[in-house]
């Protein structure tokens, strides 16, 4: 899953001479964090809600709010902006952008094609719509969080079993983080299976694996259940 496909292409950007009035009217018009900043339509910055406030707070301005005013609408966005932002290729996995944000500690980056023009904005809440793509989460039903060992076949002896149960899949994920060496974790997301199905179910998987949880989402009342829940 690439960038280009899931960022933000209604991307928001001001010109690196517009004032800081400015950038305070569009962040507030535009209800956006982060935004980048133009020179001659090449991305020079980027200015973020932070820089705002660091710049509203600053010891040059006036306490007088007229004052105050004037002043944010002489001061350009060049002087308040984040210069050599991070940034994004768009040909880059979702991951690696994940990765990027996280490393750097940044809610959001501008995304550039392979000639250095920017095409858009990856923000966290747009990987988190990979996150609940990829997981199925709207899809009511019961997650399996699974531990099997690692080997050949056992992911697929627990699909088989499961299909024999008439589980229809929603997802299936898989991660070797804070797990044992020899075993992986599964975690697998069904529906259109009745509540004593799933239920009976656990005890049959747990015969070739070990069931940490199961997550019921389609009762009223979300919960974990277990083999001795009625």
């Amino acid at each position: 899953m690439l960038v280009s496909e899931w960022m933000s292409k209604m991307v928001f950007s001001i010109d690196v001479d517009a004032s800081l009035s400015k950038a305070i009217k569009l962040q507030k018009e535009c209800n956006v964090n982060m935004f980048p900043v133009l020179d001659d339509g090449k991305l020079v910055g980027i200015i973020t809600d932070r820089d705002i406030k660091r710049a509203s707070i600053s010891d040059t301005m006036p306490l007088d709010i007229n004052e105050a005013i004037y002043l944010a609408s002489t001061v350009p966005v060049r002087d308040v902006m984040t210069p050599n932002p991070v940034t994004i290729p768009s040909d880059y996995t979702i991951e690696e952008a994940a990765e990027i944000l996280l490393s750097n500690k940044i809610a959001g980056a501008p995304v550039l094609d392979k000639n250095g023009n920017m095409v858009g904005v990856m923000n966290r809440s747009d990987i988190l719509k990979v996150v609940i793509l990829l997981t199925s989460s709207k899809e009511k039903g019961f997650q399996y969080a699974l531990r099997v060992k690692d080997k050949s076949g056992s992911v697929s002896q627990i699909v088989h079993l499961m299909r024999d149960y008439g589980c229809r899949f929603a997802s299936l994920l898989t991660t070797y983080h804070k797990v044992p060496a020899g075993l992986r974790d599964l975690y697998i997301r069904v529906y259109d299976i009745k509540k004593d199905v799933a239920v009976t179910l656990i005890d049959k998987l747990n015969e070739i694996a070990q069931v940490r949880y199961v997550v019921d989402t389609i009762s009223k009342r979300r919960r974990i259940i277990t083999s001795k829940d009625q």
